[in-house]
């Protein structure tokens, strides 16, 4: 999809289709109150005959509308206009592009994003825009013997109003089209089938990001590992006949004694929960729990886009997670790369066992923060549902950054407590600690678990379980947190004007 800054008048704009909003009152944007002035009240009309109510999510598609120089005018409901905030302004984009995708029109001009959205800038307009079409056109058909036809959409002209400056409107554009890439990567990752990515597949992907956007790419082996000491990690891959990979990039866009970002992404191919089985009815989504990996691919893939002045490193411990002749059982006991001993009581709570490793090697990185992503507790998907993703810290301002970055994107998160009196429930009679806390605040201990590799940085914990992929008719990898994390960056680049 090709994208593109216009500041043109709705009339006289020469494309397939415009898109105008109209509000549930049936008071015309400013860009639908110029074609209907042009047109001689037509759009007046329409809405006065009942065609066009305004409501949320409604759409009338006219042709050949008097007085303009385009095909199409696509009429967009945008409900009450004293209630038209960022989700309802999402919605609308939403709305439209799914409309024109289905029409004849190779190009339209969305003239949506020239609405005022309270507290919001013309740049998060264009941002959201660019992320939110990409999103809707998105599909997974690869494996389809019978593929769906290419859309005919091909461009969008984004509006925006005379004053708002050329340089502005451009950057928000072009951050919003590195962001779109780093969610589609993510979700495609995500939607791939566990027999295609495998550890081996993320490395490879690893390498081909760096190959195109001149990073440093490692790959740790087994014998590497081996050698460093991550038994705890490598205790989770005994079971597979897969071999486990570390995958590291490295993006400099910094100064070279900056210190460097950290994400570490969860990358557990497929989790059938090894010795102890997971239950057979949905583990096919257990596909996903390598979507924490995929993220953190994303976003570097997004911050090389930008070209964002800032240091980033990502961390990828990825393995298949196997039952087998020799797999971890219930109560054995391993040595982490930090050297403190783990108690494996549940071989299905294994998330942990490869992040705990892969924190501890983000110390030799020197880093100014640690963010870890994974999809790694049922128990918050029970607190928080499919809506925000829990998030843990040890540090109360790190954690209002990434929750501000949240609501910017439109990816929200929410602060859970990582209170010592918690940490009790970790307590092993035979180790240092137990890779599970039981049943209460399972969220929560999981946090704790991590909290103790993560003491010599600051450091912050995503859950993404309820969140980076979507069950059922819709079922399919989101892309989540890729957005939070590049408005996080965004923000410590100072490139975020919001």
């Amino acid at each position: 999809m090709e994208f593109s800054i216009k500041s043109k008048n709705p009339e006289k704009q020469e494309s397939a289709c415009v898109v105008v909003g109209v509000f549930e009152s049936g008071k015309l944007t400013t860009a639908a109150g110029a074609i209907d002035k042009s047109s001689n009240h037509y759009l007046s009309d329409v809405i006065r005959h009942g065609d066009m109510n305004g409501k949320a999510g409604s759409t009338t598609l006219l042709r050949d509308v008097p007085g303009t120089a385009c095909q199409r005018v696509l009429l967009v409901g945008l409900g009450k206009e004293k209630e038209f905030r960022e989700k309802e302004y999402g919605a609308a984009i939403r709305t439209a592009v799914k409309f024109l995708k289905d029409t004849g029109a190779t190009d339209a001009a969305l003239f949506l994003t020239e609405i005022p959205v309270k507290k919001k800038s013309v740049a998060w307009r264009i941002r959201q825009a660019v992320i939110i079409t990409r999103e809707t056109l998105y599909r997974f058909d690869q494996f389809k013997s019978q593929k769906n036809n290419e859309f005919l959409l091909k461009r969008i002209d984004l509006a925006v109003d005379r004053k708002t400056k050329p340089v502005i409107a451009e950057e928000a554009l072009a951050q919003g089209q590195a962001i779109a890439e780093g969610v589609a990567l993510a979700r495609t990752l995500g939607d791939l089938p566990g027999n295609i990515c495998t550890p081996a597949y993320l490395a490879d992907t690893a390498k081909r990001i760096a190959a195109d956007h001149a990073l440093e790419c490692e790959v740790l082996e087994r014998s590497d590992m081996e050698s460093l000491g991550m038994h705890s990690l490598l205790s989770v891959a005994k079971g597979s006949h897969q071999p486990p990979k570390l995958i590291v990039l490295h993006y400099k866009g910094g100064k070279a004694n900056d210190k460097p970002v950290v994400l570490v992404g969860k990358g557990i191919t497929f989790d059938t929960g090894g010795i102890s089985l997971k239950p057979g009815e949905g583990m096919d989504e257990m596909k996903f729990d390598m979507c924490g990996a995929a993220s953190v691919l994303g976003t570097i893939k997004a911050a090389a886009l930008m070209q964002l002045p800032l240091n980033l490193t990502v961390i990828v411990p990825s393995v298949e997670n196997m039952p087998g002749g020799n797999a971890s059982k219930p109560g054995d006991i391993v040595t982490s790369l930090s050297g403190q001993t783990i108690e494996i009581l549940n071989t299905d709570a294994e998330g942990r066992l490869i992040l705990c490793d892969a924190l501890t090697y983000a110390e030799r990185f020197h880093p100014t923060a640690v963010v870890d992503i994974a999809t790694l507790t049922g128990a918050c998907v029970i607190a928080l549902g499919h809506v925000a993703s829990g998030l843990f810290a040890n540090d109360d301002d790190f954690a209002a950054e990434l929750l501000a970055m949240g609501s910017e994107a439109g990816d929200r998160a929410w602060h859970l407590p990582l209170w010592d009196d918690y940490q009790d429930q970790l307590k092993s009679n035979f180790a240092d600690m137990a890779n599970i806390g039981g049943r209460p605040a399972g969220s929560v201990t999981a946090a704790c678990f991590l909290s103790r590799f993560a003491k010599k940085f600051t450091w912050a914990h995503l859950d993404i379980a309820g969140t980076a992929w979507k069950s059922g008719a819709e079922k399919g990898a989101t892309g989540r947190p890729v957005a939070l994390l590049t408005h996080f960056l965004l923000n410590r680049a100072g490139k975020l004007e919001n």
